[in-house]
């Protein structure tokens, strides 16, 4: 079954009570029992089940190719469970172009605790092989990259991790399930936060696990999520479930508005350098058009003439909105390095940029005036 198809029909079916195509919210914190003590429903308490989180659960599954799936209530809630389900004296290789937030758990909640990491450049697979050690379990991809866009080949660095048996994640956050599917390329993981692309709308707050087997270890993730509570609300994984049904034509839409701004900035004068896997002039170009059906909907952009040059730009931009996140209908764009805070490795002068879905023309129109 194609995607497009997965998106509005996996996980959900009219409901039985009443007819309604549209899934019900079940509120619910509880569930009853049976007479003889059972749970006939299937359900016990919110905290550890619920049925729009079991549907969204279903569907992201069905869209990654996975055979198991878990919702939490962020995408950080979801990267540090997945890291607790690891043991103290446990060995991590992470990128070090990354969300700041995977960073920031790994390093400062989980290297007290006991867990260690090795930082690297994830595009050179020789630095990827040499941090490796007996005691790695977890190589953590995020492609493309936050905030460079640099691109990692999943499949090779997927047969690197198991050759130490460990297992490799791909945070699958800015390409989607329509652009990139990195279970069908050797990843044992994708990790989504929901709250970007999948929501679409900029009004809700999530994260999501697809494992490609649902194995003894994400059983271990599975027991984190349910005893440690970090799950969605109900009405939350309900938007997200709405979001998805429109994700295929949004994301497609959001790569050719993003293809056209690139293109016209690439070509500015007063940007000095364009992140975008579109562009031929990416090192990262072949492997994105191998493993990417597009190239997506972000890119970032260096400005000439430094930080104050690049707060200028933002600060004129009329239509684009100066905000942090992305993936919604709506263009955003930040400078980076000052959300990130000290000890940040991106440059002073990149902004990154999150094209929506108004007209390319207006958006290219809004960045020529603020670059003028």
């Amino acid at each position: 079954m194609h995607l497009e198809t997965l998106a509005i029909h996996a996980g959900h079916d009219a409901d039985p009570t009443t007819g309604a195509v549209a899934p019900p919210i079940y509120l619910t914190t509880t569930f009853e029992r049976a007479e003889d003590g059972s749970f006939p429903h299937g359900y016990v308490y919110a905290r550890t089940d619920n049925p729009n989180r079991q549907a969204l659960e279903a569907r992201l599954a069905a869209l990654e190719g996975g055979a198991a799936a878990l919702a939490f209530a962020s995408g950080s809630a979801a990267t540090l469970s997945l890291c607790q389900a690891l043991r103290p004296g446990d060995h991590v290789v992470a990128p070090n172009d990354a969300y700041y937030g995977t960073a920031a758990i790994l390093r400062q909640i989980l290297g007290p605790w006991g867990l260690e990491t090795t930082f690297v450049d994830m595009t050179d697979l020789a630095q990827v092989e040499e941090a490796l050690r007996p005691t790695t379990r977890l190589v953590w991809t995020e492609t493309p990259s936050n905030p460079l866009l640099r691109i990692t080949d999943i499949a090779a660095a997927a047969d690197l991790a198991h050759r130490v048996g460990a297992r490799l994640l791909c945070d699958n956050t800015w390409a989607t399930p329509v652009l990139q599917r990195p279970l069908d390329l050797g990843a044992d993981i994708a990790m989504h936060s929901t709250t970007k692309y999948l929501g679409g709308h900029a009004d809700v707050t999530g994260g999501i696990l697809v494992a490609r087997q649902d194995d003894e270890f994400f059983e271990r993730v599975r027991l984190i999520q349910r005893n440690g509570g970090g799950i969605p609300s109900p009405f939350d994984c309900g938007l997200v479930q709405r979001g998805i049904t429109t994700l295929a034509v949004r994301v497609r839409a959001h790569c050719e508005n993003a293809r056209r701004v690139a293109e016209f900035l690439s070509e500015h004068p007063r940007i000095e350098r364009v992140h975008y896997p579109g562009l031929p002039s990416h090192p990262g170009h072949d492997i994105a058009s191998r493993q990417m059906a597009l190239p997506g909907g972000m890119l970032s952009i260096q400005v000439r003439g430094g930080r104050d040059a690049a707060m200028a730009v933002a600060g004129r931009v009329r239509l684009f909105t100066r905000a942090t996140s992305l993936g919604g209908v709506e263009s955003l764009i930040e400078h980076r390095a000052s959300v990130e805070g000290p000890g940040t490795r991106t440059p002073d002068n990149l902004l990154r940029v999150s094209v929506g879905l108004e007209h390319p023309d207006d958006l290219i129109a809004d960045l020529a005036q603020a670059l003028s």
